[in-house]
């Protein structure tokens, strides 16, 4: 289902690819005025698309001020999935027959899948010592396939790797071989540990994989 109003969907698509944001920044973000943003938000946060809080639900916390908190702004599942996504009724229900017929395929089918996506962003990676930038790029790489990907650093100078969208959500609600499968291919392609932290399949707002600083073979 589309938005009823194109500066509705500039102001959501904002909260989905650059992450959540006050009306200030989304203002900033955007280049309309901050009337202008709170009128929209004010309206999709009426409809279920918007939820607001004193912090963002993932991501670095914003630094303190003095006085009342801006409110910060971020997607509810009902907003994501206004925006396209990859897998619809008819593919779960194929998953589920597959399922059904050959359990062990679904396993063999995410293991697929994944080395799809490995094979595909191996040669841009290929020239990236720096471990924070193969993160970067990586997440560069997700964006283009639309998963709204950034890199934010986490607790003890670890970084995440962070997904705004996820394309396939219905699927890996019922299927979570998906994501643990492409948690996998992450690993391989940066050569370390990763460890996956929440996904939007099961209620999360952002899908987290927390990259450690050391090399596997370290």
């Amino acid at each position: 289902m589309k938005f009823e109003h194109g500066g509705r969907e500039r102001v959501a698509r904002s909260l989905l690819v650059d992450g959540p944001g006050t009306a200030a920044e989304l203002s900033h973000r955007l280049g309309i005025t901050a009337a202008g943003v709170r009128k929209h938000l004010d309206a999709l946060e009426d409809a279920g698309d918007v939820q607001a809080g004193d912090r963002p639900p993932f991501g670095p916390m914003p630094e303190p001020r003095r006085g009342r908190p801006a409110r910060i702004y971020s997607l509810t599942e009902s907003g994501r999935r206004r925006f396209e996504q990859a897998y619809d009724d008819l593919a779960v229900s194929a998953m589920r027959f597959m399922g059904q017929v050959q359990p062990a395929a679904l396993d063999e089918f995410a293991q697929r899948r994944a080395q799809e996506l490995e094979e595909r962003y191996r040669p841009h990676l290929a020239d990236v010592t720096d471990p924070e930038e193969r993160a970067r790029r990586l997440a560069e790489l997700l964006t283009a396939d639309g998963f709204a990907a950034s890199v934010e650093e986490g607790p003890t100078s670890v970084l995440q790797v962070c997904q705004h969208n996820c394309p396939v959500a219905a699927a890996a609600h019922e299927f979570p071989q998906l994501c643990d499968a492409e948690a996998a291919a992450f690993a391989r392609l940066l050569d370390t540990n990763v460890t996956r932290l929440a996904t939007i399949a099961h209620g999360d707002g952002v899908c987290t994989c927390l990259v450690s600083p050391t090399a596997a073979h370290a």
